[in-house]
């Protein structure tokens, strides 16, 4: 993946801020393994930078940058995408599976 390019990433209220593609995929694939890890009950919005950071080398998060920015910045591009929702069951958001 060309280093130079980037993503649009969708946030809410229409915001789109521009993120390195490469740090958008490699956040993307450890948000879906957490998720999926998680189970049907989803993974806990609040349990997401952690259960990222366990994911990722050392080095990928010394390149990353702030990593509960960059998370939340790239959720909300994947559900904006259809990928992923925040499922609230009556309680705190839970990360699931579109």
């Amino acid at each position: 993946m060309d280093r130079d390019q980037t993503v649009d990433c969708r946030g809410p209220e229409g915001a789109v801020t521009p993120i390195a593609a490469w740090k958008v995929e490699m956040l993307r694939k450890a948000i879906l393994h957490a998720v999926d890890r998680a189970g049907p009950g989803g993974l806990p919005l609040a349990e997401l930078a952690g259960a990222v950071r366990a994911r990722l080398s050392a080095g990928d998060l010394a390149r990353l940058g702030a990593l509960g920015w960059h998370c939340t910045a790239v959720r909300h591009e994947m559900e904006a995408a259809g990928e992923i929702v925040a499922a609230r069951d009556g309680g705190a958001p839970r990360l699931r599976r579109s």
